[in-house]
């Protein structure tokens, strides 16, 4: 990633005392610049059903392996931009091809879409002027912040699928094992606030950062909340995916080897 792209993409949306204000300007010759980059954009317009159908060409070229690796790779090296492929690709990979009004939804949790509903996916029918920078800084700052939107899942899986294949390390599948191991040592009503405190040690990483990688695991399916009474212990409500599961519900081994099995 280019350093000074990346620097005037952080400027755009961050200062040293946390979100600006009001954004940079999409203009200029270091917007430009950044443009060259792929890093910044201009404001897109598009449909649910070009994304729909742009996702399933990405599906063709994007395998599950290639989205693992780069998550592991990303463990070690923070770069945190690679990680939310793999639930980019986990909530879309299902998805068939449709479009917006083609199944109805009587209660939208999500989109009144259906079939994206079903998926856990908000969307919308168009999408105009919209503005994928301030996406695109989430991105690469923490690893991503709005997963299950469509609009995210489909430029990230944009992006990615120009990035070069990535190999990962023993000190990646360490820092996995490590992240597994931490899951099992959690008391059986501790919440995932819980979790990123015992990931501190495990994962070089902030504590945004580690709520990201929790988020991506949940939407991948890696974390699911159980059946059992919930007992919250503070920290929940900072979640999406994560925001009910606890300790005792542990890690999906099946889900795990679905996307891990061949580096572990």
């Amino acid at each position: 990633m280019d350093k000074k792209a990346k620097k005037i993409l952080m400027n755009t949306f961050w200062t040293s005392t946390g979100w600006r204000g009001t954004p940079g300007a999409f203009a200029g010759e270091e917007f430009e610049y950044a443009q060259t980059q792929g890093l910044m954009f201009d404001p897109v317009t598009i449909t649910h059903d070009e994304i729909i159908l742009r996702l399933h060409e990405l599906h063709q070229a994007i395998t599950r392996e290639r989205v693992a690796a780069a998550f592991l790779h990303s463990l070690s090296t923070k770069k945190v931009h690679l990680r939310s492929a793999l639930s980019s690709w986990a909530l879309t990979s299902r998805l068939p091809e449709h479009t917006y009004e083609q199944r109805s939804v009587v209660r939208p949790n999500y989109s009144s879409c259906g079939d994206c509903n079903v998926h856990g996916l908000m969307s919308d029918m168009d999408y105009n002027n919209e503005d994928l920078n301030v996406l695109n800084f989430e991105r690469v700052k923490w690893g991503g912040i709005r997963l299950n939107w469509l609009l995210y899942c489909w430029l990230d899986l944009e992006l990615f699928s120009k990035e070069a294949p990535l190999d990962c390390t023993a000190e990646d599948v360490a820092i996995l094992t490590g992240m597994l191991e931490a899951i099992q040592d959690c008391a059986d009503h501790d919440s995932a606030r819980m979790l990123e405190k015992q990931w501190k040690d495990v994962v070089p990483s902030s504590k945004n950062e580690r709520d990201v990688l929790m988020e991506i695991w949940g939407y991948a399916g890696i974390l699911i909340p159980g059946d059992t009474p919930r007992k919250r212990r503070g920290g929940s409500a900072d979640y999406n995916s994560m925001a009910e599961w606890q300790g005792e519900d542990g890690y999906s081994r099946e889900a795990v080897e679905f996307y891990f099995g061949a580096f572990l």
